[in-house]
């Protein structure tokens, strides 16, 4: 992560949750937060010694990584995602699988994040 509270911001407003903010212990770690439960951690690269955050120049960043969240507000989720200018890798579409609707962006650091509604919800008939 390049910028741990600008990212913080950007995934609470796109996923409609509370953003601690000013809590980035010097913009190395923040906590996202929806109806009082964690969704989300995230935390600088190369910052503090952590076996698994070392080395953020080893490979791209977001490089084999798909973050996943499930919204019960799918519509003003990509409302706000087009609002945030989020790159879309793929347009809002039905996955007939899980019978939900998902659209798949990208973070500002290049992670590709997923943003689907509950599973059964689209109502495809199999």
């Amino acid at each position: 992560m390049r910028n741990v509270e600008a990212s913080s911001r950007w995934y609470a407003r796109l996923l409609g949750a509370e953003n601690l903010g000013g809590d980035t212990h010097g913009n190395l770690y923040d906590r996202v937060l929806s109806r009082d439960r964690l969704i989300l951690q995230l935390h600088a690269w190369d910052r503090e010694d952590h076996p698994n955050l070392v080395d953020g120049q080893a490979a791209p960043l977001g490089h084999g990584v798909l973050l996943w969240f499930e919204v019960d507000d799918f519509d003003a989720a990509v409302e706000r995602a087009r609002a945030l200018e989020a790159e879309i890798v793929q347009k809002p579409h039905v996955n007939p699988g899980p019978q939900h609707r998902e659209i798949w962006l990208r973070d500002p650091d290049g992670y590709v994040v997923v943003v689907a509604s509950p599973d059964g919800e689209a109502g495809v008939a199999s």
